[in-house]
Parts: C-alpha cells; structure tokens; sequence
C-alpha cells in the first residue's frame, strides 16, 4: 500500500524527490502524484494517483478526459495535463508507428512494468507493418501469477484492428524461465489468435535486468 503525503518524509514526497533523484527514480503512481499536485478533502493525491494509474493501465493510449474526470478530484484542468502529458511522451519517446522487429523492441515501452508489486500480464496491439498501436494490462494476479482469459486479450485487439499481438509479463520475484502454466497459457493464447486471424508473435517474461522469449527461446512457439 502507498504511504499518504502526510506519511512520508518531506524529502521522500514525489515532487522533492524528483528534484533530488530526476523523474526516473519515481514510481508511477509518483509521477501521476506530481501531475496532479494534490488530492481531495477524502482521498489523499498518492490514492488518488494509484487509482488512475490502474485505469490509464487498463486504457493505455486510448484513455480519455471522460475515463478520467469520472474520480472525484479529477477536473477537466487536471485531465487535460494528465492527457496533455501522455500525448508528448507519446510523441517524442514512443511514436506512434514505432516498429516491432524483434522481441527486444517491446521491452523499453513496457519496462516500467518490472517494478511492479504484483504480476502485471500486458498485450502490445500491432498492425500489418509491425508497429505498435497501443499497450494494455488485461491482467493484475499475484506476486507469482495473472489468470488470463483469450476474451481479455484479443477484445481489445480486434477494436484496434490488429493483425497481431505480443504478450508480456513481469516477474515481481523468482526467476524468469516460464513456468508450466505460463507455458499452458501462451500456448491457449496462440490457439485462440489462431481461430481469429490474430497472430501471437511472443511472450516476453521481464524483470528490470533481463528477459525471457518464448519465441527466441523456442518454448510453445
């Protein structure tokens, strides 16, 4: 759970400690603090800003000033910066079109993942050309695990009219060498992409080091 403002040691608190440390050493939900600049009489900014981190997850680079201003706090000034600074990012650090050649050009758009408490299981939308359309959570598990399902993933692939995917998931602890049911579930996902015209390409396993491809490594590709 995330300490409240108030908790914190002033020189811990995500404005200061980007000051001291840059933008790269905050979490997040601590950038997101920062956009913000404060919370709500009921709702301290880190609460806050954990709740929207979950749904600009969910949404990924479609997500709107409606999706956003629905939490209590959350304003059209409020949306329109948070939106305003995805949209430059965007622009200036992951283009739209950048281009999936290998498996190791997922990795810088979804290493921020790696420092995440639990299991995060991603879909990266692709089109013909191999670039990337977006990227979203479709599942949140445990420290070791994230149940899956085909309808979550390839949902939002056909609305993006992909012609592929490439899933991903962090390793919070333990090694990166798939287990049996990661195995099982990537081999269930191919099937399903199969059936629908949606190739998988990959399943990348990742940590803040390293990686693992079921693809590179041969495993139920």
């Amino acid at each position: 759970m995330n300490k409240s403002i108030s908790q914190m040691h002033e020189s811990d608190r995500p404005r200061e400690k980007l000051l001291r440390k840059g933008a790269q050493a905050l979490s997040d939900i601590e950038l997101l603090a920062v956009l913000l600049g404060k919370g709500t009489v009921g709702m301290d900014v880190m609460t806050l800003a954990g709740n929207l981190a979950r749904l600009i997850d969910e949404k990924g680079l479609k997500v709107t000033a409606e999706d956003l201003s629905q939490f209590e706090g959350v304003g059209d000034a409020k949306a329109t910066l948070i939106l305003a600074a995805i949209e430059f990012a965007r622009r200036r650090i992951k283009p739209e079109g950048a281009k999936i050649e290998t498996p190791a050009d997922l990795l810088p758009h979804v290493r921020h993942y790696a420092d995440r408490k639990q299991e995060h299981f991603l879909c990266a939308t692709i089109n013909g050309a191999n670039e990337l359309l977006n990227i979203r959570v479709v599942s949140i598990g445990l420290v070791d695990r994230s149940p899956v399902h085909p309808r979550e993933v390839f949902a939002d692939a056909v609305a993006d009219r992909a012609c592929a995917v490439m899933l991903a998931h962090n390793h919070p602890t333990g090694p990166l060498h798939p287990s049996d049911a990661d195995i099982e579930t990537t081999q269930r996902l191919r099937a399903a992409g199969d059936i629908m015209g949606i190739a998988v390409l990959d399943h990348l396993i990742f940590n803040r080091t390293d990686y693992f491809s079921f693809l590179e490594e041969g495993k139920a590709f």
